[in-house]
């Protein structure tokens, strides 16, 4: 079978997912192919994502790794099956890898939460806006590469998941063009703010005992909690995190950051008092 030169996160990721399941079992690589039949390294190429596995294949080895969550596996499953060549696929070879493993992240999520202190989330911003973050870039964007990740940002915002942002107002107030490219950024909040799975909540500056200044992240939901997301940002580009442990202080720390910031509705007031300073 022909290895994946570059295999995608998600791809990565159910090699993880397998690995783990085999840890747990107290099973070496060695004994996990005993029992498929096949050779240690076949099960390395998967657990590493360079190969694929099939149905039959992938439920055998959880029932040997004693594995009884029906809703995981079938969710492996999934992940192991799926054909899906989406939209981000053009970009592949033109745009950094993390780009597009986000893109296909977005692509299967159930939900998606952020928090932003910085910046507007990328699914949120409008295109002088994008332009104007991947202008700041160092070193320098060529206009045809600046272009490129404009129009793959644009593409990327089709939300048709629960959307939870918590943004805090030096997001808001932090000019990254112009005061009009500022101003169209908060009338593009405002509106979609007013979607039915769109929630906005801001924390403002007078908030007392702000301590969780870090805590800017996007958390990704799977079709399990165990296939949760978090990512954050690294000078290379995105850090995907998937570990229980950390997916759990993740959520804390989304709820104690959504648990200060304003309701929706006083959200709404305060970016449109914003708006109209401008």
């Amino acid at each position: 079978m022909v290895l994946r030169r570059e295999p995608t996160a998600r791809q990565v990721r159910l090699g993880v997912e397998l690995r783990r399941l085999r840890d747990a079992a107290g099973l070496t690589a060695r004994e996990a192919a005993a029992l498929l039949g096949t050779g240690r390294v076949q099960i390395s190429h998967i657990e590493s994502g360079l190969t694929g596995v099939s149905e039959q294949r992938l439920r055998r080895l959880a029932s040997h790794y004693a594995c009884t969550d029906e809703r995981f596996v079938d969710a492996l499953v999934a992940m192991a099956t799926d054909r899906t060549r989406g939209w981000w696929e053009e970009y592949r070879g033109l745009l950094p890898t993390s780009f597009l493993d986000l893109s296909e992240l977005n692509h299967h999520a159930s939900f998606r939460r952020d928090v932003a202190i910085l910046y507007v989330p990328g699914l949120l911003q409008t295109e002088d806006y994008a332009r104007a973050v991947f202008s700041g870039r160092v070193p320098q964007l060529s206009d045809d590469e600046l272009e490129l990740r404009v129009r793959h940002r644009m593409a990327c915002q089709d939300i048709t998941v629960p959307y939870e942002l918590v943004i805090h107002e030096a997001a808001l107030r932090i000019r990254v063009s112009d005061r009009a490219a500022t101003r169209a950024q908060l009338a593009k909040l405002l509106q979609l703010s007013e979607a039915g799975n769109i929630t906005v909540r801001v924390i403002p500056f007078e908030l007392d005992g702000f301590a969780r200044a870090a805590s800017t992240m996007t958390y990704v939901g799977g079709p399990v909690p165990k296939l949760d997301t978090v990512v954050r940002d690294v000078p290379q580009g995105s850090a995907f995190i998937d570990s229980e442990a950390q997916l759990s202080a993740f959520r804390t720390r989304f709820r104690k950051v959504e648990a200060v910031s304003l309701d929706p509705e006083q959200s709404r007031d305060f970016i449109n008092r914003l708006a109209k300073e401008l």
